[in-house]
């Protein structure tokens, strides 16, 4: 009788009309009170270069993300994405044509990748450069690395020297870690000799300073945690080779 009792009064509880939905905006897919669209660049942007992103499947189910934000940032056909864990696979249409083009880079820091500041300059050049970006966790991009053997083929830079991370509300493994959005913002700035970073960043500092004024917090890197003893968990083996290996590029 005594539990017939409690589900009634769990049923009374209840309040009469379902919880009242947030709006949604159309664009972004965010809540329409965080929605970063209106910082988006009023006239997308037209790089000469195009930015093809391999992204791991996993990456789009993440709330915070930024290869929306380039994609909606830059003009139409500027910015591919292919979805996968190995790459090139049928559905992808275009890829391969792409990565056999001479002018395609990959940005990935193997031991053959060279310095992105090196490359001539797109006003330098007959052809802009396809940048291909790898969207995952540094594991994700890895094994998806790995696993395409015609990646292995591209000419590979990589980022020695750019801004810290202004993706402050993710927690990066490294202070040299920087997002997709932000990855493709240095590399077409320094390739085109234009500054792409403040119109492209704009959605990203918003969604940020969104966060941090309701409560978010400000996070450090792994890497930074360890070197100041700050890091709350004992250091696995996972991330211990994950950090001895971004040591050795």
């Amino acid at each position: 009788m005594d539990d017939e009792n409690e589900v009634w009064n769990d049923l009374i509880g209840l309040p009469a009309e379902p919880p009242e939905m947030r709006d949604i905006c159309n664009g972004c897919g965010r809540p329409e009170v965080v929605c970063w669209c209106k910082s988006l660049p009023i006239t997308p942007l037209k790089p000469k270069s195009r930015v093809i992103i391999l992204q791991h499947p996993a990456e789009e189910k993440r709330c915070l993300r930024t290869a929306p934000m380039l994609m909606r940032g830059l003009s139409e056909g500027k910015c591919l994405i292919f979805k996968g864990k190995k790459f090139p696979q049928n559905k992808h249409t275009g890829l391969m044509e792409i990565i056999n083009m001479p002018n395609t880079i990959l940005l990935y820091p193997s031991k053959e990748s060279v310095d992105l500041t090196t490359l001539p300059k797109v006003s330098n050049t007959n052809l802009p450069y396809n940048l291909i970006l790898i969207d995952g966790t540094w594991p994700q991009a890895k094994g998806i690395y790995n696993n395409a053997s015609c990646l292995h083929k591209i000419k590979q830079v990589k980022l020695l020297h750019h801004p810290r991370s202004e993706y402050v509300i993710r927690t990066q493994p490294t202070d040299g870690c920087l997002s997709t959005l932000e990855t493709a913002a240095e590399a077409l700035s320094i390739l085109e000799e234009i500054n792409y970073r403040d119109d492209l960043l704009r959605p990203l500092k918003a969604l940020c300073d969104y966060q941090i004024s309701h409560g978010a917090v400000i996070h450090h890197s792994t890497e930074f945690k360890l070197k100041t003893k700050t890091y709350p968990k004992k250091l696995g083996r996972r991330l211990n080779k994950f950090l001895k290996e971004l040591d050795e590029v």
